[in-house]
């Protein structure tokens, strides 16, 4: 449970460092690929570390495979997330994001035969509610002009953190840190193409919160990797997505002096009470 934790703790400092990059980044995609690059380079350290960066091409080759198509899905991902936003507004997009909790989850359940007790599974429907409510507007505002889009963020979403979970099934554990590396190297390269070719150059400050970020981003993968080997994704994924939100909110509150709304304290309460019933 530590490994879960610690990975919530990683993933809410990501949206608190992006918080605080907010009108200060100048180029999001040169951004995002010096995040990657970082997460790279401290892919290598611990490959280095753990034996080898390369891994055998037999043995391997599940690690090979699973990694560059993590390393596609992340930036596939981001790129769809964008275009959702100027379709349908960043409410609804950041909302369909979050529910992609959904697939790792209902893939762990179909594919992988975890199944929740009764008190889990009301739990993992309160964390998708609270989701919903944390991420709705006090007003009606609907600006859905493609929702086939929304679906498709959904899915690509919730793939990303699904690989997790399919690597811990499916490829070698031994080569857990090069599955890291792989998935960040094909990140970083497709991530620097997609910024050569709108022609974003990199600025200071990119460079600087796409490392802070980067940082973090890779030690919320790999601590989520370590946290599936001993927590059931059913109940990991539900408190990874959720219990992020209750920090991000607080950090909000305590660093950036932000008001949660009526809303926001109704669906931490409902955080809370998931994560019981998950944990029962």
């Amino acid at each position: 449970m530590i490994y879960l934790l610690l990975a919530v703790c990683s993933s809410a400092f990501i949206s608190v460092i992006m918080k605080a990059g907010e009108g200060r980044i100048k180029n999001n995609i040169s951004a995002l690929a010096v995040n990657y690059l970082t997460c790279l380079l401290l892919g290598i350290v611990y490959s280095a570390g753990s034996g080898a960066l390369i891994v055998d091409p037999v043995k391997g080759r599940v690690t090979i495979i699973l990694g560059l198509i993590t390393g596609a899905f992340y930036v596939g991902s981001f790129i769809l997330y964008q275009y959702n936003i100027l379709k349908n507004g960043v409410v609804m997009s950041s909302t369909f994001m979050k529910l992609g909790v959904l697939v790792p989850t209902i893939l762990s359940i179909i594919v992988f035969g975890e199944h929740p007790r009764l008190m889990q599974a009301i739990g993992i429907c309160l964390a998708v509610a609270a989701i919903i409510v944390v991420n709705s507007k006090e007003t009606d505002e609907n600006t859905i002009t493609a929702p086939k889009l929304l679906v498709l963020v959904l899915l690509s979403g919730g793939t990303c953190d699904a690989m997790s979970k399919i690597y811990e099934e499916l490829g070698p554990a031994e080569y857990s840190s090069q599955f890291l590396l792989y998935t960040f190297a094909v990140a970083f390269v497709l991530c620097s193409l997609t910024a050569l070719i709108r022609g974003q150059r990199v600025a200071r400050e990119d460079l600087l919160f796409g490392f802070l970020i980067g940082v973090p981003n890779y030690y919320s993968a790999r601590f989520l990797l370590l946290a599936l080997s001993n927590v059931p994704a059913i109940i990991a994924y539900p408190v990874f997505s959720a219990g992020t939100i209750v920090l991000v909110g607080a950090a909000g509150v305590l660093l950036f002096r932000e008001k949660m709304t009526r809303r926001q304290w109704i669906a931490v309460g409902i955080i809370i009470i998931s994560m019981i019933l998950l944990n029962a």
